[in-house]
């Protein structure tokens, strides 16, 4: 039988031996959407996913700066609660630390 795992939703999972003897099922899961893990000997060594799924992670995606700009164009700063200068008091100008080499 298989085992449960908790991660952001609920994944089953299977020692590598009972997956092969329920391939046709466990596909058919996979199809309609579920991702399920494979283990040998108790450890996870790779995890089933549709076609759709892969395809979604693996599609190019906006790099933060794009994200961000694309966020200045539809609001200003003070829309979304920032002053214009907010990034630059983020950053620690404390002379740190002292290292010993």
């Amino acid at each position: 039988m298989y085992r449960q795992v908790y991660t952001e939703r609920m994944i089953k999972s299977y020692a590598i031996a009972e997956a092969r003897a329920n391939l046709p099922t466990l596909i058919d899961e996979v199809e309609a959407g579920a991702a399920i893990e494979l283990t040998r000997r108790g450890k996870g060594v790779a995890i089933m996913i549709s076609v759709n799924e892969y395809q979604r992670l693996r599609s190019k995606r906006p790099t933060f700066q794009d994200a961000y700009q694309r966020l200045l164009k539809k609001h200003s700063l003070g829309e979304v609660g920032l002053e214009q200068d907010f990034a630059r008091r983020l950053r620690d100008r404390s002379p740190g630390r002292k290292v010993d080499f």
